[in-house]
């Protein structure tokens, strides 16, 4: 059951399979319009490639989504463009800068990052930060964390649509 705190708009869920994680993307990438940027901060195997699919997905993506970790980003096409970030192997904010990861994160299409903690200092203040949790082996802790009005409205919206909050 999701609970909202009024506060700053956060919501937490829990996932119970990667099957749900993924349908929890799925419906979020359906409501995006573009222009949207998605962090998913956890540890490995928390399931953020999980999601980010479900995402793109939702998006219209049909090609299969895999994880950029060598390649940084992983481009696709679909009702709206989606570029898959993964800063895996990054250091810090000036590693970041030479991957031109910028023409992204002001771009129309929808852009998900994961392990944005690798450049704390690089994102729009205007984002979705999702920070994935191990609860047990199959069972995930979801924290919605909206950073910026546009992204409070979503989350608010998630929560009543999605999940009866």
């Amino acid at each position: 059951m999701p609970s909202m705190t009024s506060a700053n708009g956060e919501l937490d869920i829990v996932s119970h399979s990667a099957a749900q994680t993924h349908r929890i993307g799925l419906r979020m990438g359906s409501m995006f319009t573009g222009g949207e940027i998605v962090l998913l901060d956890g540890d490995l195997g928390a399931g953020k490639t999980v999601l980010a699919r479900g995402i793109a997905e939702g998006v219209g993506v049909t090609d299969p989504v895999t994880s950029p970790t060598f390649t940084i980003i992983h481009e696709y096409e679909g009702r709206l463009p989606l570029a898959h970030i993964d800063l895996y192997r990054l250091s810090g904010d000036g590693d970041i800068s030479p991957t031109g990861i910028d023409d992204y994160l002001r771009g129309d299409g929808v852009t998900v990052v994961e392990w944005p903690g690798r450049a704390p200092d690089y994102f729009p203040e205007d984002h979705l930060l999702i920070a994935m949790r191990h609860l047990s082996e199959s069972k995930r802790g979801l924290r919605f964390v909206p950073r910026g009005q546009k992204w409070r409205d979503f989350v608010g919206r998630l929560a009543r649509e999605a999940f009866g909050g």
